[in-house]
């Protein structure tokens, strides 16, 4: 709701026009108001230049006249027209009007009295009137002394004190007094002697060399130069014939026990304290509301003076004098009052207006009390002018609405109070002047994308010119959004983009000036890839990365990194930072201090961008320190420590190390625990009769810091051990003794001096119910004379000077040990494998074992004459009835011996013996039996010899005959047939491998070769090629015809008309294959052959109906032939007929060799 609506109604009208007066008021701080002619504008195309109002360059100031010549009061100007000067004086117009010169002088015919007064000074011109301050003159005449008589000579007795009176003629002005001798020489001024502030010279006790008569004051009056001496005082000082009494201070000045004092703002106050006394009594000043500032006061003459220099309102309150010597003190209070005579605090200044505009002139200004305001216009005050509805003044503030021409004045505003008063003239100027554009015409600019721009158009005049921009064959700049106009006629352009590229012209409204400016649009800099935060190893190198893209019509842009804000500078004896073409900058061996943010700017002429990363340098952490011990305990201590630095990667854990200097082992550092990171300080629990030493080291991701300083020693006292030796037992080796030991106690807890073991022992059965003792310093102990292998409990106690550990258990020892007597029996063998066989045999019985039974030992070495070499290997085994020896060699024969075991030895053996096949060989001697197809090949294999496998090798000794070779046989089979051979034919027979070849010829005719005939020929040989090649072609030709008119399978029918023989595969058993795939071996000079091998299958009808295989006991096989097999059947799985056309029923050669092991076994 507005203001006006909130009153009541009998007040409406008045609140009214004080809402009129607030919208002025705000209208007025929203107006700039005043103009400023710009140096640029170009005043020449004026008719007129601008005029100035008058300016006072040299102000009158108040002084006192002695003489006609010291009547001279200033007032200068400038102005425009040149201005006039007046005077005024009390009032009323004072001589005639003046020019060139202000400056008020005396005439010599007029008397000097008539000078004194109060003047000021008026300056006009046709643009105004300024007024100077208000100045008074005094006139006196220069002063003089009167004739006084010559004072008698004063005689006081030594101690008094006195007072020499000046008492200078009286002035307007303060003369300045010096007390001197009749040679001129100042009278010595001290604590005693000293002068005050009206001239009188003061002695606070006197002493008989003060004795003198010349002592003379004289007035120096510095405006009238003038000193008057006065007549000299004589003084005489006797000295007591008594001791002199001492007295407690008085003041001589002031008088009394409080002064009051007025000071003005600005002035200089002095407070004076001059006291009398015996001894002479000291001087000390106090402020009592606080304390007295060395920078605000200064104390003078031998601080019976304080002085203030330009005193403030601060200065304002109770200051105190104490005079104290040894009889006592006096003091004296001080209140200053602080008053001040007006003074700026704002003040207006000239300026130019545009009319129309509107005028705030504000006036302030302070003093104590508060000084009056009153405005004047051109010397006159506004109460004494015209009413004016534009014209308001409001608590110093003069404002003017809609400024004319006949406005321009000169405006005075004075500030008055009892003190004094002060003025200043503001000149209010209101020109026309015509509109002109500063800027130039045709200007570029250049911008990147995003940026802001503001195309110029400065433009000035009086009034204010208005401005219109235009883009070229766009219309009006102010339709587009992006497009906004300032106060001053510039175009502000925001988010510019390549659209933007254009042409702009401004234009003054209501002129014919206008200029034209051009704005050209980049690609804006980027920074494609900006510096991460990386994390860096102390030591190690550093890159960040700032790659960057600008605008090809740039020039290369500068790169500035910066570290936490401040230049990184690289140089070329300094090869810590190293920046690169692309960017990018290289830290080398960053320390800890490298720490911080990087920032990288890409900077042009148009734009920059910039980037920021951080490098955070990680170390191991720094040494934890301040280890202390606290809360010492017998057997504890409370270790705390303070945490070093993290170097940027947190403590995981502390690791606290300890070294013991009693103990030689422990005597060096070593890891006692490890704490959490957030522990810092830790219970320690100690071994007594030590000294420790502790320190801490930090761990972090990067590793271990360097351990603390070590922390202050700390020993335990003695104690009786704590434990005894654990571990205890026998570890006899003769039958008849007892060896006992242990495992040692560290030294460091023996817990005190004196430090041994007491071993006690007796037999387990109970027939000796009490113990038997001795003690040593170390294991072992032997006891003598035990028996073999008698149990014993035994018990070892740790013992010191102190006393005993605790009371041990008792364990149980034997006494040494014997070789068992008993061989193992009831061994058996069993076969595995060619390689392996498993042992078995019964365990010895425990009466006979003497000692505890460990377990076996198995020897076997190969039998000299059967192998080769002699081998011989041992094994230990546990506590088994069986065992599975392997990787044997099947062509040695073995000795073996099985022993029992104790810790005394090997026991009486059990010895037993075996052999293995030898390996085979190709037969050496064969018997050949030749047929007309065929061939029948036996021979005798060897005794003791594992089958091998060979194969026969045959070839025709007539000419171009090939090598062929069968399948592979087993040496163990004793006999092969050759089938397929061409009848009447020699040939060349051989065993692989072996180097033995023999000889054979089948029987029946021999076919002779048909001679060389036209048929043999290569021509006939390809004419006949060609016909069975176009006859093939005519063959193809029908089977497609014939195709297309039914279905035909020629496949069924051949699988009809096929009594496929089935054969075994070369190396498998009781697999099978067609006969197809031996045709398809064939080729046409070959298929008489290949109709050998297939109708040889009656080949075995010599040697019976059919084919018994028997297998020798090592797995090998020997095929027996006897019947004769039907030709019509089939081979299968089983089966004893022919199944290959080459050999019948041949097996696979064997490709492992079984072994056979025969043990005879029996005790020696």
């Amino acid at each position: 709701m507005p203001l006006v609506q909130c009153q009541p109604a009998g007040r409406r009208g008045r609140n009214r026009t004080h809402l009129h007066l607030l919208l002025l008021f705000l209208s007025v701080l929203l107006t700039h108001g005043h103009i400023i002619i710009p140096p640029d504008y170009n005043i020449t195309t004026i008719f007129s230049p601008v005029k100035q109002a008058p300016k006072i360059t040299a102000q009158p100031v108040s002084h006192t006249a002695f003489s006609l010549d010291d009547v001279n009061l200033a007032c200068e100007a400038t102005g425009d027209p040149v201005p006039s000067f007046r005077w005024v004086k009390d009032g009323e117009e004072f001589r005639r009007e003046l020019f060139e010169s202000g400056t008020l002088t005396a005439d010599d015919k007029e008397d000097l009295r008539s000078y004194q007064g109060s003047y000021r000074c008026y300056v006009a011109n046709e643009l105004g009137t300024a007024v100077s301050d208000l100045v008074h003159l005094i006139t006196e005449p220069i002063p003089t002394l009167a004739k006084e008589k010559r004072q008698k000579r004063r005689s006081f007795e030594e101690g008094e004190s006195t007072v020499l009176y000046c008492n200078p003629p009286k002035s307007s002005v303060t003369p300045k007094i010096h007390w001197m001798d009749m040679q001129l020489r100042h009278i010595p001024l001290n604590e005693r002697v000293t002068t005050s502030l009206d001239g009188n010279l003061y002695f606070a006790n006197l002493l008989d060399s003060d004795s003198r008569e010349d002592y003379t004051c004289n007035a120096y009056y510095i405006n009238a130069s003038v000193i008057l001496p006065k007549e000299p005082i004589s003084i005489s000082v006797t000295p007591s014939n008594s001791v002199v009494k001492n007295r407690r201070p008085q003041l001589q000045r002031p008088a009394g026990s409080h002064s009051s004092y007025l000071a003005l703002r600005g002035q200089t106050l002095t407070l004076e304290c001059i006291p009398e006394g015996l001894p002479t009594p000291e001087v000390r000043w106090e402020r009592m509301d606080s304390p007295l500032s060395p920078a605000r006061v200064r104390m003078l003459n031998y601080e019976h003076w304080l002085q203030i220099e330009s005193v403030s309102e601060g200065d304002d309150g109770e200051y105190t004098c104490t005079a104290q010597n040894s009889q006592g003190s006096v003091k004296h209070h001080y209140a200053i009052t602080v008053e001040a005579a007006p003074y700026w605090t704002r003040r207006p200044e000239d300026q130019l207006y545009a009319p129309g505009e509107t005028v705030r002139l504000d006036c302030q200004a302070e003093g104590i009390p508060t000084p009056n305001i009153t405005w004047s216009i051109n010397g006159v005050p506004i109460a004494g002018t015209d009413s004016d509805a534009r014209r308001h003044v409001s608590s110093g503030t003069l404002i003017l609405t809609d400024v004319q021409y006949s406005d321009t004045a000169v405006y005075q505003c004075e500030a008055t109070n009892k003190h004094g008063n002060i003025l200043v003239n503001t000149q209010v100027h209101v020109v026309e002047l015509p509109p002109q554009i500063l800027t130039a015409d045709g200007l570029v600019y250049k911008a990147t994308e995003g940026q802001a721009v503001l195309l110029r158009c400065r433009t000035f005049g009086s009034p204010q010119p208005k401005v219109d921009w235009e883009i070229f064959e766009s219309g009006p700049a102010l339709a587009n959004a992006k497009m906004s106009q300032t106060s001053d006629g510039n175009l502000q352009i925001s988010d510019v983009s390549e659209d933007d590229s254009n042409i702009y012209t401004c234009s003054v409204r209501h002129s014919n000036r206008s200029i034209s400016a051009e704005l050209e649009v980049l690609n804006r800099t980027t920074i494609v890839d900006p510096p991460q935060d990386l994390r860096v190893l102390r030591g190690d190198d550093a890159v960040l990365q700032c790659k960057y893209t600008v605008d090809h019509k740039l020039k290369q842009p500068t790169i500035q990194w910066k570290k936490d804000k401040h230049k990184i500078t690289s140089s070329a004896n300094d090869d810590k930072y190293t920046e690169y073409a692309d960017g990018s900058l290289k830290i080398t061996d960053v320390q800890m201090e490298d720490t911080g943010s990087y920032s990288c700017e890409i900077s042009t002429k148009l734009d920059s961008v910039s980037a920021t990363g951080s490098i955070t340098v990680q170390d191991k952490p720094g040494s934890p320190h301040s280890l202390e011990l606290s809360e010492r305990k017998e057997r504890r201590v409370t270790l705390s420590w303070m945490p070093g630095a993290e170097n940027n990667s947190p403590v995981s854990e502390y690791v606290i190390e300890k070294k013991e200097e009693q103990n030689p082992e422990k005597g060096r550092w070593e890891e006692f625990r490890r704490v959490l990171q957030d522990i810092r300080h830790l219970e320690i629990h100690l071994q007594p009769y030590s000294t420790y030493h502790f320190r801490v080291r930090a761990v972090n991701g990067i590793g271990m810091s360097e351990p603390s300083p070590p922390s202050d020693s700390y020993s335990t006292p003695a104690a009786k051990p704590d434990m005894n030796p654990e571990n205890v037992t026998t570890v006899s080796t003769d039958s008849d003794s007892m060896v006992i030991t242990w495992q040692e106690l560290e030294q460091r807890q023996f817990n005190g001096p004196g430090f041994k073991y007491k071993i006690y022992w007796r037999q387990a059965s109970g027939r000796s119910p009490h113990w038997k003792e001795s003690s040593a310093s170390n294991p072992p102990f032997i006891v003598n004379g035990t028996g073999t292998f008698i149990p014993f409990e035994i018990k070892v106690q740790a013992v010191n000077e102190l006393g005993a550990g605790p009371e041990p258990d008792a364990d149980i020892g034997y006494s040494g040990e014997d070789l068992p007597l008993e061989a193992p029996s009831e061994v058996s063998v069993t076969e595995l494998n060619k390689t392996a066989v498993l042992v078995r045999w019964s365990p010895v019985s425990m009466e006979s074992v003497r000692g505890h039974l460990l377990g076996y030992k198995l020897w076997y070495l190969s039998v000299p004459g059967i192998s080769s070499a002699q081998l011989m290997e041992s094994i230990n085994l546990p506590l088994v009835d069986e065992f599975t020896l392997k990787g044997l060699n099947p062509r040695i024969q073995y000795h073996f011996k099985l022993r029992a075991l104790t810790t005394a030895g090997d026991g009486e053996p059990i010895e037993m013996e075996g052999a293995t096949l030898l390996d085979g060989d190709p037969p050496s001697a064969i018997k050949i039996e030749a047929g007309q197809t065929s061939v029948n090949v036996s021979w005798v294999p060897g005794e003791r010899q594992r089958n091998f496998a060979f194969s026969f090798r045959y070839l025709k000794k007539s000419v171009g005959g090939e090598w062929e070779e069968s399948e592979k046989v087993n040496s163990s089979q004793a006999f092969y047939q050759l089938q397929g051979l061409t009848p009447g034919v020699q040939y060349h027979l051989q065993i692989r491998p072996g180097n033995n070849s023999w000889e054979f010829k089948t029987d029946g005719p021999e076919l002779h070769e048909l001679p060389s005939s036209f048929a043999t020929q290569g021509w006939f040989i390809g004419l006949i090629s060609a016909m069975v090649l176009l006859l093939l072609v005519l063959l193809i030709l029908c089977y497609i015809k014939k195709s297309k008119g039914g279905k035909y399978s020629v496949k069924d029918k051949e699988e009809d008309q096929v009594d496929g023989a089935r054969t075994m595969k070369d190396g498998e058993f009781g697999e099978y294959k067609s006969l197809e795939s031996d045709n398809e071996k064939c080729s046409i000079s070959q298929q008489s052959v290949c109709e050998s091998k297939r109708s040889s299958n009656d080949s075995l009808a010599d040697y019976g109906d059919s084919v018994d295989i028997q297998f020798n006991e090592d797995g090998s096989f020997i095929g027996q032939y006897s019947g004769r097999k039907d030709p019509n059947s089939h081979g299968t799985h089983g089966s004893s007929g022919t199944t290959s056309p080459v050999n019948p029923n041949m097996p696979p050669p064997s490709i492992s060799f079984p072994t056979s092991v025969t043990g005879f076994l029996g005790p020696n």
